[in-house]
């Protein structure tokens, strides 16, 4: 087993893993497993910089999980960047401070790189799991902050797409105003998102083949916050929401919830992280969407990520 750390830092969250990991039997044990939201891609979309606040939120946890990774030893670390970092003009001031705290570069990848990360994180223990229902092909789904990913494959990657749009992005871009965000949202608000959403589901379909999955999984913050609320939980409980599976007709159901209730009774659900609470109505639109799209009748939740790929992958390095 080789310890090491994986960071993966997206326009919304920043998360480590540090874990006990060997590739050759795909086992991976978590030491350490955290989250912080940092919002790094705050108006990225409109201005095409980072904030200097997003930045300093950014390195805070930086700085909190470089004490975490000596604190328990890690031999490699590997620091992945992903939508946000693409996007900004100013992405060498990110990767400078980021060098300077934790002694790694960030790696700025490419959509399809983020896309094969998560595909191994995802699916590396379900197709051991045949048995549980977790049919191959699998058509997996990262929605983050500024992009989703789409991946579709069985023993590897198939085919692969990322595109611009995420809880954050489409938050920014359809509810935002000079009075701040509206809340809830028009009508109009949200039919301009479903717009951008279908949009980019034309573009992702252009390379991967939607409709051909046995089994849709679903990634990141939005997915999980949903599944949590589905299942009712009275506080966010890992185990219970990883490999739930969640209907079509209850993502409905959440997303018509969210995108119709106020800041206040947002933040009021017991399983809701208080940095998603402004942007998890278009999160929940965009599973929606997909599992519309798709023919999904429901999705398979997993906690198992991009997180997770990374370290596989810096283990393996």
């Amino acid at each position: 087993m080789k310890r090491v750390a994986a960071i993966d830092c997206g326009t919304n969250s920043i998360r480590l893993l540090v874990a006990d990991v060997d590739p050759a039997t795909g086992e991976l044990r978590d030491l350490d497993r955290r989250m912080k939201i940092v919002r790094l891609g705050q108006d990225v979309d409109r201005t095409g910089r980072l904030a200097p606040e997003a930045l300093e939120r950014t390195f805070a946890a930086c700085r909190e999980y470089a004490a975490i990774i000596r604190d328990l030893d890690a031999q490699a670390v590997r620091f992945v960047a992903t939508s946000a970092s693409r996007d900004a003009q100013n992405r060498d001031e990110f990767v400078r401070g980021v060098l300077d705290i934790l002694g790694v570069e960030p790696e700025v990848i490419t959509g399809d790189q983020e896309a094969e990360f998560s595909f191994t994180g995802a699916t590396r223990e379900l197709a051991g799991d045949a048995a549980a229902g977790f049919e191959a092909p699998y058509l997996v789904v990262d929605i983050g902050g500024g992009s989703t990913e789409f991946v579709l494959g069985s023993a590897g990657v198939r085919a692969a797409r990322s595109v611009d749009i995420g809880c954050v992005r489409l938050t920014e871009r359809h509810l935002a105003g000079e009075d701040g965000l509206s809340d809830p949202p028009t009508a109009e608000q949200v039919a301009a998102m479903v717009a951008d959403t279908d949009a980019a589901l034309d573009l992702a379909a252009g390379s991967v083949p939607l409709t051909e999955a046995s089994t849709l999984v679903g990634l990141a913050g939005s997915v999980t916050t949903v599944a949590g609320i589905a299942l009712e939980l009275p506080e966010y409980e890992s185990a219970a929401i990883h490999h739930s599976r969640i209907s079509r007709e209850k993502v409905r159901e959440i997303s018509e919830r969210l995108l119709t209730s106020t800041h206040a009774e947002r933040a009021a659900i017991p399983v809701m992280h208080p940095g998603r609470v402004d942007v998890i109505g278009a999160g929940a639109l965009v599973l929606l969407r997909i599992m519309e799209r798709t023919g999904a009748e429901e999705v398979v939740v997993s906690e198992h990520d991009i997180l997770d790929g990374i370290a596989f992958a810096a283990a393996e390095g």
